[in-house]
């Protein structure tokens, strides 16, 4: 279901203007990585948008939406800011504290922003997350050791391999971001390194900059010119942003029996997946895939797990500090409406009994000035301080709308 409701960033400003169109969401940001799709929106209907939410996800799998319902979370207000930074911190990863997450979290909002999706909600949202992301990485020890997909994808082939990657030979079929990350691990490494992707320019320019040797494998992929990358490889890591398999049981058969089945390790990082999984019937054929790195990733948190309270401590000090914020801003412009109304009242007051006022001498109708000022002062002190206090909360809403009805704000 995660493989089939991913986004690529090619239908990224389609998929948003999906969501915005309706009028449900008047602001959204779609995070989709290898372990999530997820929407983050600004409701004005609420349970509008969720069913748009809720249709957008179901188109995308190809399934009814209470087909979808049963695989969906949703968060709302509090909870959702919680879940976002804990998201950016690296805390609801497969690889705990990994870092490639902060930067996805960042791209998200950067692609919203540009496709006028994001507004201020959600950008002062995900400008916070994105702080306590690096918070959470500068002072504590969440991101020690292996903490990215890449690097698991890296060791969990190591380890395969007898405990080095020296000396043999790997085909990374992808330079992506991903597949960036695993070439110069690998070369990094001592591997030697095969480098192919749909476009040539593309495979040619990272091998160039780690040292390893571009392969054509021709666009759409030939199974012959496969066979022949694939005759002296120890490993083949795919990661590649295809939204369906590029390589199954029938491209590979081929290349297994030029290799006379010797044994070949298929990784596959890619969701939706690059690989399909009868691959793994041929003989000589070794796959994982992302299951079995999030359980590889699993057995080695044991170090970083002892800095996922201080994380979480991190996490609710930010969240406060953002919802503190907001209802400060919430409630500035209600005060200030408010006060502008009553100062509108007082100088109206004032104008109407001008002829009268200029009887006085300059030092009595400054006095009336000021006892108007102060009047009005303290006639606003308390409708003032019960907005700020209750600011952000349901009463808060229930305040204003009372305050716009009687003063017509």
């Amino acid at each position: 279901m995660l493989e089939r409701t991913t986004v690529s960033d090619a239908a990224l400003p389609k998929v948003l203007r999906s969501l915005l169109d309706p009028g449900s969401l008047s602001e959204v940001v779609v995070l989709s990585t290898c372990a999530r799709t997820e929407v983050y929106a600004v409701a004005e209907r609420f349970h509008a948008g969720l069913a748009e939410v809720r249709r957008l996800l179901a188109d995308l799998s190809l399934s009814r939406p209470e087909e979808v319902s049963d695989h969906l979370y949703c968060y709302f207000d509090d909870a959702a800011v919680t879940h976002l930074f804990e998201v950016a911190a690296g805390l609801d990863s497969a690889v705990l504290g990994e870092s490639e997450i902060l930067a996805q979290v960042r791209r998200a909002w950067e692609r919203a922003r540009e496709e006028d999706a994001a507004g201020p909600t959600l950008s002062d949202l995900f400008r916070q997350a994105v702080t306590v992301g690096k918070r959470a990485r500068s002072e504590t020890g969440i991101a020690r050791g292996t903490t990215s997909i890449s690097q698991s994808a890296v060791s969990l082939a190591r380890q395969h391999l007898g405990g080095r990657l020296e000396g043999s030979s790997v085909l990374v079929l992808g330079t992506g971001e991903m597949g960036e990350a695993m070439a110069t691990a690998l070369a990094g490494a001592g591997a030697r390194v095969l480098v192919a992707n749909r476009t040539w320019e593309r495979a040619r320019a990272l091998a160039g900059r780690i040292g390893g040797q571009p392969v054509d494998l021709g666009h759409p992929m030939d199974p012959a010119r496969l066979g022949e990358a694939l005759l002296d490889v120890d490993v083949l890591l795919a990661s590649t942003s295809s939204p369906t398999v590029i390589i199954g049981a029938e491209e590979l058969a081929p290349a297994m029996a030029l290799r006379q089945h010797r044994p070949l390790l298929v990784v596959d990082v890619a969701v939706p997946r690059d690989i399909d999984r009868e691959v793994r019937d041929l003989p000589g054929v070794g796959l994982l895939d992302m299951e079995d790195l999030a359980a590889f990733a699993r057995a080695g948190v044991s170090g970083r797990q002892a800095e996922v309270g201080k994380v979480r401590a991190i996490v609710a000090d930010e969240v406060q500090r953002y919802l503190e914020r907001r209802a400060s801003r919430t409630a500035s412009p209600m005060v200030s409406a408010l006060r502008q109304r009553a100062e509108t009242l007082r100088l109206a007051e004032l104008e109407r009994y001008r002829s009268r006022l200029a009887r006085l001498g300059p030092e009595d109708r400054e006095m009336v000035e000021a006892l108007t000022r102060q009047l009005l002062a303290k006639v606003l002190h308390e409708p003032t301080m019960a907005l700020k206090e209750t600011a952000g909360t349901p009463k808060a809403e229930r305040l204003g709308e009372a305050l716009r009805t009687l003063f017509r704000l």
